[in-house]
């Protein structure tokens, strides 16, 4: 053996030394077991299953933001979407919340991941979780009409967390502000059902809500609006588990408003762009962008309508809307093995 030969062969001993030397002095952390806990919400169930790994946030931190979501998404639809929700929860290195995705399967599952290094704080502004759970109140559509999926979850997210009071009103409005021009198709685009941009699918879809909502409670007279339609597509069996046509869902929904505004705007926003004037429609609600916050002014032409899009909806304000169940806090019951079960 060489003198090469022998110097490779130490270095290589030597380091192997030096290694098992600082992994006796440093052991590695080891990780701990997934933990799944459940929360109740009127006569719904939501497994929550946070997997292995590194997170500064402890567990009740999180349960909180679950909570959060959950009676958000309640207060909106009078009850919890699906009577038996999974949810998965998985560490990634870094901040924030990202990567949610919603399926029916197994009565609701959502898995979206949580950074290690995310304080409280930075859950407390956070919309993702919401938007998932949206998800659950509306049938599975078509791959064709994926916006109207993605457009009710970006819509309804804010407005329901501000019924549940979790955010200001006026946030929205500046948010919407700035962002709902996004949904407004070029000319050159064939309609919300040919058009799968992510700025058509999600804001595209979020226009469409936005301008049945504010229509719909024009000719009611502020008596109904398109949380009426949603919750009665929801108590009819709409739910993400269920796959309907997008014209079944509307059917439903106008049934609940009395007015066929829902059938309407498909008609004008599916097949080819429909001209928007938003500026016109800020102007008549009253919210008058100001860099990125709103000014909202009371006595513009449809500020009672404004005022409503937003306020919380009594389980008498339409018989379509009545909850299911009477909704109080959310039960925690943290803590639970995976492999116990509960009855």
């Amino acid at each position: 053996m060489g003198p090469a030969a022998r110097a490779a062969i130490l270095a290589i001993l030597i380091g192997t030394s030096v290694a098992i030397a600082v992994s006796l002095a440093h052991p590695a952390r080891p990780r701990a077991a997934d933990m799944t806990s459940t929360l109740v919400i009127g006569n719904s169930r939501i497994d929550v299953t946070i997997e292995a790994g590194d997170l500064k946030l402890t567990q009740p931190e999180i349960l909180h933001w679950v909570q959060m979501a959950a009676e958000a998404v309640a207060t909106y639809y009078g009850k919890y979407p699906v009577q038996h929700l999974t949810l998965r929860i998985h560490p990634f290195d870094g901040r924030g919340v990202r990567h949610g995705m919603t399926w029916g399967m197994g009565g609701g599952l959502i898995k979206i991941g949580l950074g290690s290094e995310t304080i409280p704080a930075g859950l407390a502004d956070d919309w993702m979780l919401t938007h998932e759970m949206v998800h659950l109140a509306f049938p599975s559509m078509p791959d064709e009409q994926h916006w109207i999926e993605e457009g009710i979850a970006t819509y309804v997210e804010p407005i329901a967390r501000i019924q549940a009071k979790q955010m200001e009103a006026s946030s929205m409005w500046a948010d919407l502000a700035r962002d709902m021009p996004k949904g407004v198709l070029r000319p050159e685009d064939k309609g919300l059902d040919h058009t799968h941009t992510w700025a058509s699918t999600y804001w595209g879809g979020a226009l469409f809500c936005f301008l049945a909502d504010v229509e719909i409670r024009e000719r009611t007279h502020n008596q109904k609006g398109l949380q009426d339609a949603f919750r009665a597509i929801l108590n009819s069996g709409g739910d993400i588990r269920e796959d309907w046509k997008l014209e079944d869902a509307i059917k439903v929904g106008d049934a609940a408003t009395g007015v066929p505004v829902l059938a309407e705007f498909y008609s004008k926003m599916k097949d080819e762009p429909m001209p928007v004037d938003l500026a016109a429609l800020w102007k008549r609600l009253g919210v008058e962008p100001d860099g990125k916050t709103v000014h909202l002014a009371e006595d513009a032409p449809l500020a009672a309508i404004r005022r409503s899009i937003t306020a919380p909806q009594t389980s008498n304000h339409a018989a379509s809307s009545q909850p299911s169940a009477s909704l109080s806090r959310a039960a925690v019951f943290a803590g639970r093995s995976p492999d116990r079960k509960v009855r």
